[in-house]
């Protein structure tokens, strides 16, 4: 799960990423109610019948495991004298999704953003308003910092590709050959460069890795990419200076490993992934 946190009318606000979701804190939310109670803050919307009714609903929507019938039986209690609910209770009978209940240091409950805003409305207004603010600046700047990231590594990677097959057609294609064979001679220049970087072949990653709905490259940590991308520049400038395939993978591969122990002791690279 990914960590995160914003800040909101001065108190600290935990974020959560599971699944490609996000869950908010609401146990940091509850403290803008009650510091010290902040369970029994979250008990009380919970024991809510409207709020029943809404994480129900949503549920419904987003959980086809969810359990109806515990369902139907919570809420026909909510609201009554003496009715109360914890979140552990409401995970535990219905088997829940948008509630999580999560123990250790960033411990405490969760909740997808939908149900999280519900909750902020019954603690106030005004917070909600600026929890929303705050959480869409958040995702606003991880946006733009996923789109620039995204364009840098594509430039790149376009340059590369072109130098990189331009060297093979220049050099390693033989005249009036099939089209097949082109294509075969640019699979094998790929996966010498995966060989070199990741020590197997394309197809050898997905054997071992056969429920990735990515590919060998898509699963690259930053340091990984970044060598690769190098390692393409030098294999085109290798080409060109007639060296054979079987000893450029040599020369690539002490590239390789030179390089990644350079870029995982580099504290640049460390702190641009922690952005």
């Amino acid at each position: 799960m990914k960590i995160g946190k914003i800040e909101v009318m001065g108190k600290e606000i935990g974020l959560i990423s599971k699944n490609d979701q996000d869950f908010i804190s609401l146990t940091d939310i509850a403290r803008y109610k009650n510091r010290e109670l902040t369970g029994l803050v979250i008990s009380h919307w919970l024991s809510n019948r409207y709020s029943i009714e809404f994480i129900g609903l949503w549920e419904t929507v987003n959980n086809r495991d969810f359990n109806l019938t515990e369902f139907s039986n919570i809420k026909s209690y909510s609201g009554s004298n003496g009715f109360v609910l914890t979140s552990k209770q409401w995970i535990e009978k219905t088997g829940a999704i948008g509630i999580i209940s999560k123990p250790g240091r960033y411990g405490g409950t969760y909740a997808h953003k939908d149900i999280a805003f519900e909750f902020a409305t019954w603690i106030s207004a005004e917070f909600k308003l600026y929890l929303i603010v705050e959480f869409q600046r958040l995702k606003n700047d991880e946006n733009k910092r996923l789109k620039l990231e995204w364009n840098l590594q594509r430039t790149i990677s376009k340059i590369n590709y072109r130098i990189h097959t331009d060297a093979i057609k220049a050099n390693l294609i033989p005249p009036e050959i099939s089209k097949f064979q082109v294509q075969f001679i640019y699979a094998s220049e790929a996966d010498m460069l995966n060989v070199a970087m990741f020590g197997m072949t394309a197809k050898e990653w997905r054997d071992k890795n056969p429920d990735s709905e990515g590919n060998i490259r898509d699963e690259a940590t930053l340091e990984q990419l970044v060598v690769l991308s190098n390692l393409e520049s030098i294999n085109s400038v290798l080409i060109d200076q007639g060296v054979v395939q079987s000893e450029r993978l040599v020369k690539l591969n002490s590239i390789a490993i030179n390089q990644m122990k350079s870029l995982l002791g580099s504290v640049s690279i460390k702190k641009l992934k922690e952005k």
